[in-house]
């Protein structure tokens, strides 16, 4: 265990077994305080979560606030320890279950990145804390021009924040309601740089399972970044990724997901599968509205449909990756992901550039800046950058142990 000191000095003294970050600690990162009407003004009521207090500011040095700087148990380094304190607010541009997505600015620098705060009771409550363990420990391992690179780590009494790199191009699913489909020369172009990243990670032995425009992220260039691995799942033997877990965003899951069965690489690869088909089309192979027992009854029995003006041999790709039967589908053969990338509809695209980054994408993302968001939805962030209530959290205090993270191009 590594305790560090306080950057800037306090001007109240507490007791000994209370850590304090900073006066204003929480509040000035995430903005001004609601006010909530009391009797007495001069009352502080206080929740169980230090992030929500109501009172007049002056009264903020009687709350004992728990700090992420003085203890850390990852990192021995106490001048590459970093926290709360170090990143300033900008923008609310995302949100989950249990977690919100917050554009920050590294105090002291003009650095920008998207911060993702998980809420420690309602992971506990719903039982991901080891998606969680696992997201951190899979994102600090991979690095590859088409993921988002993480950056940081550290967490509080009350919540959980990984610092990842802020890509400002829209999602997928953002530019597809903006132009509704996608050519077959860009759609292959991303299909490419999609495949690239799930062969990385299955080389890797990791599963993504959950694939979909969401979380596919475009950067200022164009260019494709996988982004959330809070459902992956990383094998210790490369050659037997097989998991039984239902999980996943239901329209995008695989047959023998739905099923129960066991599952290896090749749920990603349906899940590739109906990224492309959205792609190329504009909607979703498999669709019951909004009941989701219909849309997985036809993803298990219905027969694929394709569109006529789509090539050939985008025809086959599709057929392909969207077998309803895993051990026949494309990239689940002894060739694995080079089946994918040999397959005729990939013929003109040189791999060895694609990685490179050499090969531009005929779509470039209208971006003004590192800060601009005008590829966000405005619904999130006309939204104000403050977090929701968090109760204590229900698990052992060494249960996210060496969770603190600091990549090593920036210690």
């Amino acid at each position: 265990m590594v305790c560090c000191q306080l950057s800037r000095p306090l001007n109240v003294v507490l007791p000994q077994d209370h850590y304090v970050d900073s006066l204003d600690d929480f509040t000035d990162v995430f903005g001004p305080l609601p006010i909530q009407p009391h009797d007495d003004p001069n009352k502080l009521l206080i929740h169980d979560d230090p992030g929500l207090f109501y009172s007049p500011r002056e009264k903020l040095e009687n709350l004992y606030l728990e700090s992420n700087c003085r203890t850390i148990c990852s990192i021995e380094d106490d001048d590459a320890l970093v926290g709360l304190q170090d990143f300033e607010v900008l923008k609310f541009v995302g949100e989950g279950a249990f977690a919100k997505v917050y554009q920050v600015r590294k105090n002291g620098s003009s650095d920008i990145f998207a911060m993702k705060v998980i809420r420690k009771d309602l992971m506990v409550e719903q039982d991901h804390t080891q998606y969680v363990k696992s997201e951190r420990d899979i994102l600090t391992k991979v690095d590859h021009p088409f993921i988002v690179r993480l950056r940081y780590c550290f967490q509080t009494k009350y919540r959980l924040y990984l610092v990842l790199d802020f890509v400002n191009g829209g999602d997928l699913d953002f530019q597809l309601q903006q132009q509704f489909l996608f050519k077959e020369d860009l759609a292959r172009i991303y299909a490419a740089e999609i495949v690239s990243a799930v062969s990385y990670l299955h080389a890797n032995g990791i599963l993504h399972r959950d694939l979909k425009p969401e979380n596919v992220l475009l950067d200022e260039k164009g260019h494709v970044m996988i982004t959330d691995f809070g459902l992956a799942k990383q094998f210790d033997d490369y050659n037997n990724t097989r998991s039984d877990s239902i999980c996943g965003t239901w329209k995008y899951m695989a047959p023998e997901v739905i099923l129960g069965k066991y599952h290896d690489k090749a749920c990603d690869w349906w899940s590739v599968g109906v990224l492309l088909y959205q792609m190329l089309t504009g909607k979703l192979p498999f669709v019951g509205g909004a009941k989701r027992w219909k849309v997985q009854d036809k993803i298990v029995n219905k027969k694929l449909k394709l569109p006529p003006f789509l090539s050939s041999d985008a025809h086959s790709l599709l057929k392909g990756l969207l077998h309803k039967e895993a051990s026949q589908r494309l990239g689940s053969g002894p060739g694995g992901s080079e089946e994918i990338k040999g397959h005729k509809w990939f013929g003109s695209v040189n791999w060895k550039k694609l990685e490179a980054r050499e090969i531009q994408p005929s779509f470039v993302p209208q971006v003004t800046g590192k800060q601009c968001i005008a590829n966000f939805e405005e619904s999130l962030t006309n939204m104000p950058a403050i977090l929701s209530p968090a109760a204590s959290p229900k698990c052992a205090e060494d249960t996210l142990q060496g969770f603190t993270y600091v990549c090593p191009a920036l210690a």
